[in-house]
């Protein structure tokens, strides 16, 4: 894959020296704030300052943990104002270290936050304490059919939980369509439904600024997950690479995303991305084609990964095996792969 051109190179090196970038004015009215994540190897999340003629909007929060805080109203007080003059917070997604804050934010400054819908919906079950366990027991399903043992299963299902704490619940003020202008004063930003890292991933686009917050949906070094869960679409590799598409064709100049550092050629990035999934396919297909039926915790387990397998945490390969399940799907939808359900599931080349 080619490198990407940082925007920023003191941000590229804090990323790849594993330290806190600065805050930065990324230009006239834009700020980039770091905020700590707790025992992550993302290490932080970038949270964006939109100065407003009363305030400020921001773009993600961060987790909902006082280290996390404190990073992001010490990041607001470089850039001259408080928690108090937030007036919006643009959520690209409910994962917790851009959603978690959101709600300790508005209970502050009394702003409003911003959610898709599909997004929105799913907030209750996956953040209410009295909903959870059935989600927990979805999830323990799903990975028994993927052939993970159901004493492991057990374990797996409920390993998100722990992040549970990292969440202040806050059901959204204003649900964020697909193209609809924010009308934040000052700014230009648009909203653009990039469905598959979440269902309700949302990108932001200023074009007279030509910059777009990325969220997680494009990033400069790394991949979002993208994996068949509980919460997922039916088929989110199709909805990712289907919204990469519609990216690609975005005239921006900058890229800011919600990890890593701020890059430029939105294009080249988003085609390198699409053809580390095809390469992805490609190296499942070769899979299937050399065995007898696999479950899907079987073949995760015979494809390359950044170390090898038996080495991956527990909680890192639940994420592993559903985003070969994604893979699976996206394979079987085209024809290219076929399951025969059961407990587990196996999968066979199509043609078997």
């Amino acid at each position: 894959m080619r490198i990407v051109t940082p925007a920023n190179e003191a941000q590229r090196e804090a990323w790849r020296a594993g330290v806190l970038p600065d805050v930065e004015q990324v230009r006239p009215g834009l700020w980039s704030i770091p905020v700590p994540i707790p025992i992550n190897p993302l290490r932080y999340v970038l949270v964006y300052a939109l100065e407003l003629p009363d305030g400020v909007a921001i773009v993600d929060a961060g987790w909902n943990t006082d280290e996390a805080y404190a990073g992001l109203t010490d990041g607001l007080a470089k850039a001259g104002y408080g928690i108090g003059d937030v007036r919006a917070v643009l959520v690209t997604h409910i994962h917790p270290d851009h959603y978690g804050l959101a709600g300790r934010v508005r209970e502050e400054s009394g702003a409003w936050i911003g959610l898709h819908p599909a997004d929105a919906r799913l907030l209750r079950e996956r953040y209410d304490d009295g909903e959870i366990g059935a989600l927990v027991e979805r999830e323990r399903a799903l990975l028994v059919r993927c052939g993970v043992p159901p004493m492991d299963a057990d374990e797996l299902a409920g390993a998100s939980t722990r992040i549970r704490s990292f969440v202040s619940m806050a059901q959204p003020d204003r649900l964020i369509e697909d193209g609809e202008p924010l009308g934040l004063p000052g700014w230009g930003l648009r909203a653009h439904w990039t469905p598959g890292h979440s269902p309700g991933h949302l990108c932001f686009v200023d074009e007279g600024r030509r910059v777009l917050f990325s969220g997680d949906h494009v990033l400069a070094k790394i991949t979002p997950i993208v994996a068949v869960h509980p919460q997922s679409g039916p088929n989110p590799l199709a909805d990712y690479l289907d919204s990469l598409g519609r990216a690609r064709a975005w005239d921006v100049d900058e890229v800011l995303p919600a990890h890593e550092y701020r890059f430029l050629g939105l294009a080249d990035r988003v085609d390198d991305v699409i053809a580390h999934h095809e390469e992805r396919l490609r190296e499942i297909e070769t899979v299937l084609a050399g065995a007898d039926g696999l479950s899907c915790w079987a073949a995760a387990g015979m494809l390359t990964w950044s170390r090898p397998w038996e080495t991956i945490p527990a909680f890192m390969r639940r994420a592993a095996n559903n985003e070969t399940l994604a893979h699976l799907v996206w394979l079987a939808a085209k024809g290219l792969a076929r399951r025969v359900e059961g407990e587990p599931d196996l999968w066979y080349p199509a043609s078997m």
